[in-house]
């Protein structure tokens, strides 16, 4: 991937807030929206998730998850030259979320009170790879190792 196209997913990554979250759900997709925090060198992804959620269950049964995320339609004449990303990975629960609780408020301060509330856990999703669509043509298929290279840019 050009340098260029590098900064250009890292600007979307970095500037966008919520995703799509695709689970397995009685063996058929089932994808919801969400809120993100990327680390710093996209080598995980977070979401803060109730465990009443279908997508939180579903993650607990099978690991295998997609987080796609794109750019905001700006209403113009074709949609699809808006860029996005959808990676595909792994969801671990962290026991403990405690570090990544700052980051998360300084990010989303109204999700406060979700922290008041026991159901909540933060979940990590390890990249195993990514399709980067740049605008219409211009795609991209990047390892693990070539995404954490476009955190870089």
């Amino acid at each position: 991937m050009d340098a260029e196209s590098s900064r250009l997913l890292a600007r979307l990554v970095r500037s966008e807030r919520i995703a799509h979250l695709a689970t397995l759900r009685s063996r058929a997709p089932m994808a919801s929206m969400t809120l993100y925090l990327a680390a710093e060198d996209f080598g995980a992804f977070y979401v803060h998730v109730s465990r009443l959620a279908w997508h939180t269950q579903d993650m607990q049964h099978d690991p295998r998850v997609a987080l796609s995320i794109a750019e905001t339609d700006d209403r113009r004449a074709d949609p699809f030259t808006l860029m996005r990303v959808t990676l595909r990975g792994e969801a671990t629960q962290l026991a403990d979320g405690g570090e990544l609780q700052a980051k998360w408020l300084a990010r989303f301060p109204a999700q406060a009170v979700n922290f008041e509330l026991p159901d909540f856990s933060f979940w990590r999703i390890a990249p195993r790879d990514a399709r980067f669509v740049a605008g219409f043509g211009r795609i991209h298929n990047l390892s693990a190792a070539q995404l954490m290279q476009a955190a870089q840019a």
